[in-house]
């Protein structure tokens, strides 16, 4: 009864083609945003928002980067954990080497540092697809982790090639508590979420779309392959190569190029299969999920009184990543994103079948 778009008339093409053209969308995106601003600053616990919220709006962000790529343009990736390192030892560089830099355009250099080496692994991409493809990202992916393994300069030569990130000062302003960390990757992943909303919702987007459905018959009709394909790993890999950064300033502080592993590739593959291909609501929701599973396989058992070893837990959880992969392939290819979608169907005609 609650969710009904009678009586919400629409005169004009831009009301008709809104982001959110129902009233109630709008009401809900506000409150939303208006608690993730104001009440979790206020209200949540320091361990909630160090454990569980940066890490889910960093990895969201990187997952609208990938989707960006395998759900829109329909390019396959296993390279997503390589990119990040770039991104991540790209604003090191930038920030250790000219330190007058504001670290805003630290992160932007960051980014089309990434989106350049994305280009240059996405070429092949003109030739191949599919399997073939994936094999090209992965290669890159491994050779990415050999060259900040090995290449010295990029980790300032430090004999353990561990770094750490310089303090985030932007304008004048230190954000030293994780309360201030978090607001700040959250304007970030607003922004960034926003602008790959309307994106994928423009001419390039549906270039990419296209692309993905029949890449001959997009030919055709005028879409020109090299562009769209390398249009869409530049776009991805400058979103993903920010919350690379993100992820190495604002949540680790200091790392080594095992954090940007082939696991965090993985983990962003099933990020985007679980919460929806082709589906910027489904980053979040996959996201969320990942990030959330762990955490639960620690504290429910526990919970329960039947603790189980670390080790235990990590394998159940990937046991249950995979189950659930398998799942949706089979039954909602189109994942969580597709199941909110669904409901918002069945609010709409409730309490009347259908």
């Amino acid at each position: 009864m609650i969710y009904r778009e009678a009586g919400q008339f629409k005169t004009t093409y831009r009301a008709d083609q809104a982001v959110f053209p129902i009233l109630q969308d709008r009401v809900a995106l506000l409150l939303i945003l208006l608690g993730a601003y104001v009440g979790i600053p206020m209200f949540a616990s320091e361990y909630l928002v160090v454990a569980i919220l940066i890490p889910f709006l960093i990895l969201s962000m990187a997952a609208i980067g990938l989707n960006i790529l395998v759900g829109y343009c329909g390019q396959i990736s296993l390279g997503t954990g390589g990119f990040m390192a770039v991104g991540a030892y790209a604003a090191y560089n930038f920030a250790l080497r000219v330190p007058e830099l504001n670290l805003i355009v630290v992160f932007l250099l960051a980014g089309g540092a990434t989106a350049l080496v994305g280009i240059l692994f996405g070429i092949p991409s003109l030739r191949i697809k599919g399997f073939y493809l994936a094999v090209a990202t992965l290669a890159a992916q491994f050779f990415l982790d050999w060259l900040f393994s090995r290449v010295q300069w990029f980790t300032n030569y430090t004999p353990s090639g561990s770094v750490a990130a310089p303090p985030i000062r932007i304008f004048g302003y230190y954000f030293g508590s994780p309360a201030e960390r978090y607001l700040l990757a959250l304007l970030l992943v607003t922004i960034v979420a926003l602008v790959a909303k309307n994106l994928v919702r423009g001419r390039i987007g549906r270039s990419w779309m296209a692309i993905r459905d029949m890449d001959i018959a997009a030919e055709i009709i005028g879409i020109r392959p090299m562009f769209a394909k390398l249009s869409a790993f530049a776009v991805s890999s400058f979103i993903i190569g920010i919350s690379g950064a993100l992820w190495a300033f604002l949540h680790l502080g200091a790392w080594e190029p095992l954090a940007f592993d082939i696991n965090r590739s993985f983990n962003l593959l099933f990020m985007i299969i679980i919460g929806g291909l082709g589906s910027i609501l489904g980053c979040f929701l996959g996201a969320a999920f990942i990030t959330m599973v762990p955490i639960a396989l620690n504290q429910i058992p526990a919970m329960l009184g039947v603790p189980i070893s670390t080790a235990t837990a990590s394998h159940l959880e990937l046991m249950i990543f995979g189950a659930l992969i398998v799942f949706f392939l089979i039954a909602e290819p189109h994942g969580l994103a597709r199941l909110w979608a669904v409901g918002k169907q069945k609010l709409r005609l409730w309490p009347f079948p259908h």
